[in-house]
């Protein structure tokens, strides 16, 4: 799949909801404050950089990642973040130079996962957000037992206990789980579902996992 096309998915009426409520859910845990400096860990093509960049607040966002073509694209949508190479695993910024750090369905597609987010605390002087998939999820069951195949093709599908295992050695607190997307074809029913339940509940198909530096 090219950059092009995978951000073209966006656009359609599935990926848009999806999208969007992915987006919301990110952006309320984040609480960008007025001229924060943001990091973008695994950026891709940009989608949820630009949008945070596009926040009311106004936050100063640099996205990272290992994709060069991945970065050419955001960089011809977006000339107000700055995009740079660097590897998820050995960031190359000084400890606390953002205050806040999110990473969007990035480390799912990293091995050594806990390094990488080891890495983004390492980073963070305030709050970090990372979007997950979800191990227990409907999703998972559709998209990612089995042959895995697409995008979702060689993902590892976090649990809330192997991210609490890998937080727990790291300086962080007030530690919160949300989920999305409980019924992922986007349809009637998934949309008047995903009004009603909490994000609380533990089965949406997109995890999200914030907390703040100790």
């Amino acid at each position: 799949m090219t950059p092009e096309q995978y951000d073209h998915w966006y656009a359609s009426g599935r990926g848009r909801w999806i999208g969007e409520t992915e987006f919301r859910l990110l952006a309320s845990e984040l609480d960008c404050q007025q001229g924060d400096k943001v990091l973008d860990v695994g950026c891709g093509t940009g989608w949820f950089t630009r949008r945070i960049a596009g926040l009311p607040q106004s936050p100063s966002v640099t996205g990272v990642d290992v994709d060069n073509e991945a970065l050419a694209y955001a960089r011809s949508q977006d000339s107000r973040t700055c995009y740079l190479p660097a590897n998820a695993l050995q960031l190359p910024f000084a400890d606390g130079s953002f205050d806040r750090v999110m990473s969007v369905t990035a480390l799912c597609f990293v091995p050594e996962w806990s390094q990488a987010l080891s890495e983004i605390v390492r980073v963070t002087r305030g709050r970090f957000v990372l979007g997950l998939l979800n191990r227990h999820s409907l999703l998972w069951r559709q998209k990612g037992r089995g042959s895995h195949q697409g995008a979702y093709k060689g993902a590892h599908w976090h649990t809330r206990g192997e991210l609490l295992d890998a937080l727990d050695s790291l300086a962080v607190r007030n530690i919160r789980f949300r989920t999305a997307i409980w019924l992922p074809g986007g349809g009637l029913v998934s949309r008047t579902l995903e009004a009603c339940l909490p994000h609380r509940c533990p089965l949406g198909g997109f995890l999200l996992v914030a907390g703040d530096k100790a």
